[in-house]
Formats: C-alpha cells, sequence, structure tokens
C-alpha cells in the first residue's frame, strides 16, 4: 500500500510539472485513484486500531458521585436586615429658664419622678433683691401719687406731675409684676413622669439659662428607628410586618412598621423608618441595638435552585449540571441558565432547566459535560 501512494504521489507530480502536457481529464483520473486509494488506507487504519483497542482496551473514567435534587415550582421571598436602634418616645433634658446656682437638686440617677414634681431650687437671691428695692420704690411711688391725685382732684397741682406720679407707679408695677414672674422660676419641677436617666449638674453647680440640669427618660412608649437604603422604598410601607432581634438580649419581637420618612438623607441616600412598641418591662433601653428584618420581595410559582450549585464560564455564561440518561448510564449535561432575583442562598431561574429536571447539588466542582456520574445516597 504504501508503494502505491508512492508511485501515486511521484505520478502527481510529474504530472503537475509538465503542465499543459497533461490533459485534464488525466488529472481527473490520478485525482479519483488517489482518494480510492486513501480510503482502503483509513479502512485499514480503523482496523488496526480496531484490533488494539480489543488487545488493549482504553480505560474508562469511573463514575464520579453526586447528589440530585428533582427541580420544582415554589414560592420566592427575600428578606433584608437593617440595624436600628431604640429610641424613647419622652425623654427631656430640664433645665432652669433663669439660671442661677443650684441651692438643692431633690433627686437622684434612677429615681422615678411625677410630672410637676420638685426637682431643684436655684439661687436668686440678687432678683430677690431686686424686688424688695422695687417694691420699696413702688410704695414711695404710690404715696406720691395718691398725694398728687388728691391735689389734682382738689384743682391743685399741675397736670404734669400728677401724670409723672402716675407714670412712675404704674413702670415700677410693671417691673414688679415682671420679677415676680421670673423668681417663681428658682423652682424647677419636671415636665413629664418618668426616670431620672442623667444629672448634668449637682448642687452648688451654676446653671445657665437653657443648659440642662438633669435629664428625665419615660421608657413606658418606645420606638426602634433605622435608616433604610432609598432603593428599598418600593419595597417597604407604613403598616408592613417587621421582625426586630436584640442581640443583647436574645429577645425577638414582631411588629409593624409605624412610620415612613418623607425625606431622603443626602449624605447617605436613606429614608427613616420607625416602629412603636413597649419596653417589655424596661428591658428595651434607649440605643439599644436591634436588626430588622423586613420583606423586600415575593413571588408565587417560580423555579428556585441552590444558588452554590449555579457556575460561570469565563464568557459569563452561568450554567449548572443535570442528570441525563444514556445507553442506560448516568451522564452529567451541562445546561446554560438564565437566572433573576437571588438570596444568600437560593436563586430564581427563568430559563434552562424545567419542571422535573435532576439537578445536580453536590460534586458538581469534580464532574465535567458529559462525565459518567452515579448517585450518592
Amino acid at each position: 500500500m504504501k508503494n502505491i501512494i508512492a508511485i501515486a504521489t511521484l505520478g502527481l507530480l510529474m504530472s503537475c510539472s509538465q503542465g499543459s502536457k497533461t490533459s485534464i481529464e488525466e488529472k481527473r483520473i490520478l485525482l479519483s485513484e488517489l482518494k480510492s486509494e486513501l480510503r482502503e488506507l483509513e479502512s485499514e487504519i480503523k482496523g488496526l486500531t480496531d484490533e488494539i483497542n480489543k488487545l488493549d482496551p482504553p480505560k474508562e473514567k469511573p463514575a464520579v458521585p453526586v447528589q440530585e435534587i428533582i427541580v420544582k415550582s415554589n414560592k420566592f421571598t427575600r428578606f433584608v436586615d437593617v440595624q436600628g436602634i431604640v429610641e424613647a418616645d419622652d425623654i427631656v433634658n430640664v433645665s432652669s429658664e433663669v439660671g442661677g446656682r443650684i441651692l438643692k437638686l431633690y433627686v437622684k440617677e434612677g429615681q422615678y419622678v411625677n410630672k410637676g414634681q420638685l426637682v431643684a431650687t436655684t439661687d436668686l437671691s440678687t432678683l430677690e433683691k431686686q424686688i424688695a428695692e422695687i417694691q420699696t420704690r413702688l410704695d414711695l411711688a404710690s404715696t406720691v401719687f395718691e398725694r398728687q391725685k388728691r391735689l389734682w382732684d382738689q384743682g391743685i397741682g399741675s397736670e404734669i406731675q400728677f401724670l409723672q406720679a402716675k407714670s412712675n407707679k404704674e413702670g415700677l408695677e410693671k417691673s414688679l409684676e415682671t420679677l415676680n414672674s421670673q423668681i417663681v422660676k428658682k423652682n424647677i419641677y419636671a415636665p413629664i413622669s418618668g426616670y431620672v436617666d442623667r444629672e448634668f449638674l449637682q448642687s452648688g453647680e451654676t446653671a445657665s439659662p437653657g443648659m440642662p440640669i438633669i435629664q428625665i427618660l419615660n421608657t413606658k412608649n418606645i420606638k426602634i428607628v433605622a435608616d433604610v437604603q432609598e432603593n428599598f422604598l418600593k419595597s417597604i410601607q407604613k403598616g408592613d410586618s417587621a421582625s426586630i432581634f436584640f442581640p443583647a438580649l436574645n429577645i425577638q419581637l414582631e411588629e409593624t412598621i409605624t412610620m415612613i420618612g418623607r425625606t431622603i438623607d443626602l449624605t447617605n441616600r436613606t429614608f427613616k423608618i420607625e416602629i412603636d412598641t413597649k419596653s417589655n418591662n424596661g428591658k428595651l433601653k434607649p440605643n439599644l441595638l436591634a436588626v430588622i428584618t423586613f420583606k423586600d420581595f415575593e413571588v408565587d410559582d417560580v423555579i428556585t435552585i441552590p444558588l452554590d450549585v449555579v457556575q460561570e464560564e469565563v464568557t459569563g455564561k452561568k450554567f449548572v449540571y443535570v442528570v441525563k440518561e444514556e445507553d442506560s448510564k448516568l451522564i452529567a449535561r451541562k445546561s446554560y441558565i438564565e437566572i433573576g432575583e437571588s438570596t444568600i442562598n437560593t436563586i430564581i431561574v427563568t430559563k434552562g432547566i424545567s419542571l422535573g429536571d435532576r439537578l445536580i447539588t453536590k460534586g458538581t466542582k469534580d464532574i465535567s459535560d458529559g462525565d459518567l456520574i452515579k448517585l450518592n445516597a
């Protein structure tokens, strides 16, 4: 056979070198003969290959153990966690309107006080001296006015003297009224009922007007406040249910969202939500960390699969492996898919697999398309 091929090849070369001396028909005949001889050679090669395989058969790759699930339709629900803190509805800084040295502080941290209870007294001795001085001047002005009035009634004296005495008396009365309204502010009362949460100043220290002296906290009614990213605006509404977990206390509550903020914070692109609740016998304290869980997305009757079975090629195409029966053997076949929404563990498949398909969930990292597999219980 090798001699035939060599002679044929030599003849073809000679014919090509002769150019126009060889007719087209002769070339076609020669080509046909070469093709026939090539087929005979290929047949001989195949025969030798089959004989070798019989004498030394190739070793079959062992079946890879895998696990499978049957693809089903499910309800897909996704939840989102955000961090929040506990805040008190009633928290008030108690201060003095007029300022002054604190003569006595009647309450201590942790003490419960009632609305209207006296909590502190400030030293307004300077104001008291001013009142006494004005009172003395007012007494004199009142005497002068009474005398001027009697004279004026008798037609004695000038009108200007009468009016000056009257004006002086009324001016001092107004000043005394103003000072008396200030002096009553030396006593400081609790504006709400609750517990004294902090003491900012002690007896003997000076309080400026508006400076906090104590802080009163009413923890009967509290709220959980959180900042939520603006992309969840469409997912959360007032009245929606939410789960609140307090890690420090290991307490779980189910409440409803009571307030949705109307503005977006320009610095972090968030909006505020509030959830009203009870203090749980005082266990829930202001600034306590809370984890709020609310529903972000939900859809019925979709194909969902475990997220960790989805693989990706360098081209970006995503695929999974499914079980196929071929020649009474179980074979792993690659199936390209299109995906939708996902959670940390589950993803929606919109195209590529169907209900009833046998999806390989375990052993996917050890197989390739067409590999022999076996089910591992």
